[in-house]
């Protein structure tokens, strides 16, 4: 059995730790993840212990102990000769330039996704994993560029959040306030497709509160379009509460978590 190692890398703190739902796939032997929001997930199957522990030393130097989610099994794998001497290279201080991503070890067969600032970046990023394996590993770039089209929305939203009457799909003046303003930013990005997204906190059932996101989620579709943004471009989804930004505990965690979401679509 061949083993594998995969690192959820962290968001942009510029839009809160994390924007994206934190989770990884299931790996071998692994427990289901399931971090606080903000974590760094590090997860797979390794074959002892002193494994285990030296490639966590390395994502905590990198990171910080604090914000690791150890997702590490132990069990029956096989690995290439120097396999973790290898491994502890990629985890070096470039994978921080990295958004919303993942890097992914499987064996001699490395791969990486996720967002970084342009095009230097993710050339250099996957040119130094290559030059620091053996020609025998393989690298996979899966990094893209952030959009400016996104940023032109972030900077618009800013951390503001759009308001709905308490249980309903209905925008409060407020909400309306901002959506106007997101319709010129909108205006902005041309012809691009722009899902909107709705979120809740955890509060009731999960299946009410995927309910809830997409009808407010379809409710902003309405009001944008209402002012003179094509309907065909804007996509409507809800994530219910799967996605926090920050943990529900509070109050203020929980009005935080219930959020509309715009994302420049790929």
């Amino acid at each position: 059995m061949r083993r594998e190692l995969r690192v959820l890398l962290p968001v942009l703190l510029s839009v809160l730790l994390p924007v994206l739902q934190p989770g990884l796939l299931p790996a071998v032997h692994a427990q289901p993840a399931s971090p606080k929001p903000g974590q760094i997930l590090i997860g797979g199957t390794v074959p002892d212990e002193a494994t285990k522990a030296a490639l966590l030393q390395k994502v905590h130097e990198l990171y910080g102990p604090d914000i690791v989610a150890d997702r590490i099994a132990i069990g029956a794998v096989s690995m290439p000769a120097g396999w973790t001497s290898y491994v502890q290279r990629l985890i070096a201080p470039n994978l921080k330039l990295v958004s919303k991503g993942q890097l992914k070890i499987d064996g001699n067969n490395v791969s990486i996704r996720g967002e970084v600032a342009n095009e230097a970046q993710r050339q250099q990023i996957a040119s130094d994993m290559a030059t620091s394996l053996n020609p025998t590993y393989t690298v996979n770039n899966g990094l893209r560029v952030s959009a400016v089209e996104q940023e032109v929305l972030d900077d618009a939203l800013g951390r503001r959040i759009i308001e709905f009457e308490s249980g309903k799909a209905v925008i409060r003046p407020s909400g309306q306030a901002i959506l106007d303003e997101m319709a010129a930013a909108l205006q902005k990005v041309k012809n691009k497709k722009v899902e909107v997204i709705g979120h809740t906190d955890n509060t009731g059932l999960r299946d009410t509160n995927l309910a809830l996101s997409l009808a407010r989620a379809e409710a902003v579709r309405s009001y944008l379009a209402a002012r003179s943004i094509d309907a065909a471009r804007i996509m409507a989804s809800g994530q219910g509460p799967d996605r926090p930004v920050v943990e529900n505990s509070t109050a203020e965690g929980r009005a935080r978590n219930r959020r509309i979401e715009f994302r420049v679509a790929d």
